[in-house]
């Protein structure tokens, strides 16, 4: 198949998905119009194995943020955005990846990219499927640093059902990896990449992460300029410029690093 005809079916088949998962409510309007970007770009310039390799990531992740919805409502003060992604988020968790895949189509020679694209993939998915699987754990998470009890929701708290549900995460996009490549070195080394990812996630979170704490219900916080009751939301601690979408994209990038390096 031609560049041309494989851009061609790539830029169809993306539209398709990004309009499916607007219409299935995992997607705002904004996340459609950056899933149909990123897509067309991965299934397009890198060929369906690549597009395979997506599409795994966003329908098992997609699948868990529909898990257990009403005892995770609760916990929508907490976060800075629903499950319903927007255009950052779609780029957050598909940027890299997108970059990579366009990469090897101008130097298909280069075998680390799809090792590379692998792992961004795998540490987006392992870190979600931690958020969503996580939170669900009947013991209370713990500061991944100072192993002090904290919140539910809390930035940086994790949980052994976190780690398991990351490690799974990773494992699937790894297994995927290694299926393409016929290579069991991929599959382990895009698996170690994805949970570093995840693990400096939980780190980022749990340090340099803004953090906002809202008067009127006395609780921490993603939500800037206003907590979810409507109340003004001040600066309490991290980075202001380093939100959920900045921590997502770094964890991406390391585990694209990580996994090229061992691969």
């Amino acid at each position: 198949m031609s560049m041309g005809a494989q851009l061609l079916l790539g830029v169809v088949a993306a539209a398709g998905v990004a309009w499916g998962a607007w219409r299935a409510g995992a997607l705002a309007r904004s996340g459609a119009w950056a899933a149909f970007g990123v897509g067309a770009l991965i299934f397009g310039l890198g060929g369906w194995w690549w597009a395979c390799l997506l599409l795994v990531f966003f329908f098992s992740s997609s699948a868990l943020s529909r898990l257990a919805v009403a005892r995770k409502r609760v916990l929508g003060e907490k976060f800075a955005k629903g499950s319903r992604r927007d255009w950052a988020q779609v780029l957050a968790n598909g940027g890299v990846a997108a970059a990579l895949a366009s990469w090897h189509a101008w130097h298909p020679h280069a075998a680390w990219a799809w090792s590379a694209f692998a792992g961004a993939l795998a540490a987006v998915n392992a870190d979600t499927w931690s958020t969503e699987i996580g939170v669900l754990s009947r013991r209370a998470p713990r500061h991944i640093l100072s192993g002090k009890t904290v919140p539910r929701g809390t930035s940086g708290g994790v949980s052994l059902l976190g780690f398991a549900a990351a490690l799974g995460g990773a494992l699937l996009i790894g297994w995927c990896g290694g299926m393409h490549t016929l290579n069991w070195r991929t599959l382990w080394a895009v698996a170690v990449g994805g949970f570093g990812g995840a693990l400096l996630d939980s780190v980022l979170g749990a340090t340099v992460q803004a953090v906002y704490f809202c008067p009127r219900c006395e609780k921490e916080t993603e939500h800037t300029p206003r907590h979810t009751c409507g109340a003004l939301t001040h600066h309490l601690r991290g980075w202001r410029w380093m939100d959920n979408d900045v921590v997502n994209f770094l964890a991406s990038v390391v585990g694209a690093f990580v996994a090229a390096l061992l691969a």
